[in-house]
């Protein structure tokens, strides 16, 4: 059953804080379903959380008290019924029938009643109580939320917030032939080079998956390798590599690729998305930041951990299991991993920084600090020239910044941060 699946991937979500994508691919109950069953399981579980605050914010309104914690069932079950009933058109009738259903066979029949007048009020007052919330401010925790008035300002803070309540395209890097690639898989072409797709059933039913042809990559990952300006016969080491997407642009540009990573599962489907599209990789399973090449490489890399905020779009778990611990968690891993580089790198030689994160502590600020306290690097600022298309995106210090909310028009893209240095001695 769909939605029971729904309700054990998110209870593994919001109270084991297991992560969507490892949660819904581990569980025996998916491989049970049909493909169209799947795919509503699976965009159940999303839209809930997309819109989890305000879903809590209608049970509320709803309920004389709290649940008490022994609800935490009966809870799950009201979220997913709220997501079906108010923001994915499910018929009032299929809801609450299937809720209540729900509940029964997931041993809370004692909130059988509870459920059953929630959702049944929700179905009669829900778009009036939907129309006086404020949506980026009740989906959005409070310390992101605060976090990017003081980084970006209100006005952008909400713009990224809205840009998060909607499922992204589909974007994808080609080796070769761009348009004409475009043309056939009925994509976009962006000014970027990557094309978007906005429609269509399945990433390995897609002209030329198979063939090798083409990656998935969102615009704005594609976009810190383009800040090296030499890749042709040039050896270089991608840090923290997998799945690969950068790793594919690294070799498909003609790098001499080693790509290290300490995640043997991960490296295995690096290696796996490497050998479908015909590109020589060195694999290394180990800890980037002990792991040094035989000689001196041209340029290094670091697609460095972090709280990915800026991919909430694509992972909309990502603000109910992170927290401000995990942002600072990182942070001694990124200094170590910019030290590492410069032992891998020769004088001349370039590193590019990046992240994935919103979070400047994850981003500007430890590149930063990095600069303030080392002598071998200096930064190599990224001129407006090189990202003709995007001169929004070139900050002041010369680093590279995205936000969700730029590019609305084209579908927007994920938040990144890159900045390029280079070793002088």
């Amino acid at each position: 059953m769909p939605r029971s699946l729904a309700a054990n991937v998110l209870e593994d979500i919001l109270h084991r804080r297991k992560s969507f994508d490892n949660s819904f691919s581990d569980h025996d109950g998916r491989a049970k379903l049909e493909v169209r069953d799947r795919a509503f399981a699976y965009n159940l579980v999303a839209t809930t959380l997309r819109r989890l605050g305000q879903i809590d914010d209608l049970i509320s309104q709803c309920l004389d008290r709290p649940l008490p914690k022994k609800a935490r069932g009966a809870q799950t079950i009201l979220r997913l019924g709220v997501a079906q009933l108010i923001f994915m058109n499910v018929s009032d009738h299929a809801a609450v029938d299937t809720s209540v259903n729900l509940a029964q066979d997931r041993k809370q029949g004692p909130y059988k009643k509870l459920i059953n007048a929630v959702l049944r009020r929700l179905g009669r007052e829900g778009a009036s109580l939907l129309s006086a919330q404020t949506p980026t401010i009740l989906n959005t925790p409070a310390w992101l939320w605060d976090s990017w008035i003081t980084a970006y300002g209100d006005q952008a803070a909400r713009h990224i917030a809205e840009s998060h309540l909607q499922p992204p395209p589909l974007d994808i890097s080609v080796n070769s032939s761009t348009e004409t690639w475009a043309a056939d898989l009925d994509g976009h072409l962006l000014p970027t080079g990557s094309i978007r797709i906005t429609d269509h059933s399945g990433v390995e039913k897609l002209p030329g998956y198979k063939e090798g042809a083409w990656w998935v990559q969102d615009a704005a990952a594609a976009l810190p390798v383009r800040l090296f300006r030499e890749l042709a016969g040039q050896r270089i080491a991608d840090l923290c590599a997998a799945p690969g997407g950068k790793t594919a642009q690294l070799a498909s540009a003609g790098a001499r690729v080693t790509a290290i990573d300490r995640s043997e599962k991960r490296m295995l489907l690096l290696q796996e998305n490497m050998d479908r599209l015909s590109l020589e990789t060195t694999c290394v399973v180990g800890d980037a930041t002990q792991w040094r090449p035989d000689e001196p490489l041209d340029g290094v890399l670091i697609d460095a951990p972090c709280s990915a905020t800026g991919t909430i779009r694509r992972h909309p778990d990502i603000p109910w299991i992170k927290s401000p611990a995990d942002v600072g968690g990182v942070a001694k891993t990124q200094r170590t991993l910019l030290e590492a580089s410069i032992e891998m790198v020769r004088p001349g030689g370039t590193i590019v920084f990046a992240t994935c994160s919103l979070q400047p502590e994850e981003g500007p600020e430890a590149i930063s600090g990095f600069l303030d306290s080392c002598t071998d690097v200096v930064c190599d600022p990224i001129g407006e020239k090189e990202m003709p298309v995007l001169p929004d995106c070139i900050t002041s210090d010369g680093h590279l910044r995205t936000l969700p909310c730029f590019w609305p028009e084209e579908g927007g893209m994920d938040g990144f941060f890159a900045a390029r240095l280079t070793r002088i001695h």
